[in-house]
């Protein structure tokens, strides 16, 4: 089916003599503030210079010219040439597209190609919080984008398994731990401790040598400093898996820095034969032009950093996974190292380096303050996510109190609430944690979206709707409140496609909140189960309302109870 900017395109590109590509007209086109103005409009400045005319005589003139097949009119209002659509016909092809393709609709064939996706990550031995929520529920979103376009998403779950925080963990351990309370509640016992050890290292800096001394013995395989470690990483991972599973959210490799230890040297090696590292206040690096720092390569105590193990993982996941993109969902803070990271995999003469994307995003505060696990200023998710799903329970429990399936509904609206209001937000932007705002069923939230697709659902059941049975009908519905509807419902292939772009979720979020707004608008002007000439139409516009709901929902990881 083409799309109405496709059209417009093309009808366009007919009378203009290859002035402008399709593309190039495609980009150019705009949606008009006021509906009584068109449904596309064509702004013919550009064509000013070329034609050495003004705008207005050459919109009047395209207007003159140019095909109406497919259109209720074309009008030239001073500088732009405006496209009303023909109502019927486009109700009639995205309705019966819908139909026909039920959840598939929007989905592109296969590509064969790999996209890795660096995603989640917490630290082992330290609470899930609502901190890690944002990597781990946008990484998920993006898998969910990049498989309807056609793609194979690889989750990867590089957990921070290595580094300092060990080493300071250990000398906690071995200062206050006990064993029977971390074997009991592991990982706030362990929190305790690495609080308490930080506290104690901003006043005593010998704790924090202890620290690298124990973390240089893990490097060396200290067995003792291994058996802790594996005992703090192995009760993290029970942990994680129940959250994980609480969200939904699986992983295709939970290999973390851990396991590039034995890859490491492979890099220094290949670096050293480019004759790319040099040695700085004892130190290895790599220069880099532009930045202000070289790329730390090496300490002068021999402990790898971040960036060799990254650079170890980039080049492990090239080889076994092929990708065409590789994604890192970290935090917008991080963004100078994975721009030395790409700077460096560049030097090294990959030109795959281009294909790495950092996918950064802004953080989550409450009440305004920055969240810290170091000064044990968190909010921890799991007790988050049962607190919402009680409150989902409660509203449910007024509103329809004989609901079947009650617990399975309130999970999936207390759990997708917190879900989708971390993905309604622009990525770079953090917010503001306010769970009371996230489990309303008013205002611009999941459970709004979701009771718009358990109402709908509800209209259908009543009228036993059969999509079957009116496809290839004509549905021929001219009214303004579904004439947006349509509009909407046409748009989603491009809101997906820009999702995709420019990595961001909140593209698909904000199109079904405005959807959802968008149905309930018309459900409340119209009775669709009335019985007249247009009621199949009805049921066909709130099918496929309902269908595209649900794929919006579902490619942001939320479900879509059939009732509320």
């Amino acid at each position: 089916m083409m799309n109405d900017k496709q059209l417009v395109s093309q009808a366009l590109a007919a009378v203009l003599d290859n002035a402008l590509s399709i593309d190039a007209i495609s980009n150019l086109l705009e949606t008009p503030k006021k509906s009584e103005m068109g449904d596309l409009a064509f702004p013919a400045f550009s064509l000013a210079k070329t034609l050495r005319q003004a705008p207005q005589m050459i919109a009047a003139d395209i207007a003159e010219k140019i095909s109406s097949d497919g259109f209720e009119k074309i009008v030239a209002t001073g500088p732009y040439v405006n496209f009303f659509l023909d109502k019927s016909a486009t109700a009639t092809a995205v309705l019966s597209n819908i139909l026909s393709d039920g959840t598939a609709y929007a989905t592109l064939a296969q590509t064969g190609e790999n996209v890795a996706i660096d995603m989640s990550s917490p630290n082992i031995a330290k609470p899930f919080s609502i901190g890690h929520l944002r990597s781990t529920v946008i990484g998920d979103a993006l898998a969910k984008i990049y498989q309807k376009i056609g793609y194979n998403p690889v989750k990867i779950n590089h957990l921070g398994d290595w580094g300092k925080q060990f080493g300071m963990l250990i000398v906690a351990y071995k200062k206050y731990g006990d064993e029977a309370a971390i074997r009991q509640n592991p990982i706030s016992e362990l929190l305790k401790l690495y609080v308490q050890i930080n506290a104690e290292a901003a006043d005593d800096p010998t704790v924090d040598s202890e620290a690298r001394d124990w973390f240089l013995k893990l490097e060396n395989g200290d067995e003792e400093a291994l058996t802790l470690w594996q005992w703090f990483r192995d009760e993290s991972l029970v942990e994680f898996d129940r959250i994980y599973t609480e969200l939904g959210v699986e992983f295709d490799s939970m290999n973390g820095e851990a396991f590039y230890n034995d890859k490491m040297a492979e890099i220094i090696d290949i670096l050293s034969e480019k004759g790319l590292l040099t040695e700085s206040e004892g130190a290895t690096v790599v220069e880099l032009e532009g930045f202000e720092n070289p790329a730390l390569i090496k300490k002068s105590d021999g402990a790898t950093l971040y960036i060799t193990r990254d650079l170890a993982a980039a080049l492990y996941r090239k080889r076994t996974y092929k990708f065409a993109k590789s994604l890192y969902v970290v935090g917008n803070e991080q963004s100078g190292h994975f721009k030395q990271l790409k700077a460096v995999l560049k030097k090294m003469d990959y030109d795959w380096s281009d294909d790495i994307y950092h996918v950064p995003f802004g953080l989550v505060t409450k009440a305004g303050k920055k969240l810290s696990t170091r000064k044990g200023n968190v909010i921890l998710l799991e007790p988050t996510l049962h607190e919402a799903v009680k409150r989902a329970q409660a509203q449910i429990d007024a509103k329809n109190p004989d609901l079947p399936n009650k617990t399975a509904v309130a999970h999936a609206v207390g759990v997708g609430a917190i879900k989708f209001y971390d993905l309604k937000n622009e990525r770079l932007n953090g917010y503001d944690f306010n769970l009371e705002e996230m489990v309303s069923f008013e205002g611009e939230t999941g459970p709004y979206v979701q009771y718009a697709h358990a109402r709908i659902q509800s209209i259908l059941r009543k009228a036993d709707f059969q999509p079957d049975a009116v496809v290839g009908k004509t549905h021929a519905l001219t009214d303004d409140e579904s004439w947006e509807i349509i509009k909407l419902l046409q748009a989603f292939p491009d809101v997906i496609a820009r999702a995709a772009r420019t990595f961001e979720p909140s593209a698909i979020a904000k199109y079904a909140i405005n959807l959802a707004q968008a149905f309930n608008k018309y459900y409340a002007h119209t009775r669709i189960l009335d019985e007249n000439v247009e009621k199949d139409a009805r049921l066909a516009l709130a099918y496929a309302t309902g269908i595209v709901l649900k794929e919006s929902l579902r490619l942001l990881g939320v479900e879509a109870p059939e009732e509320m």
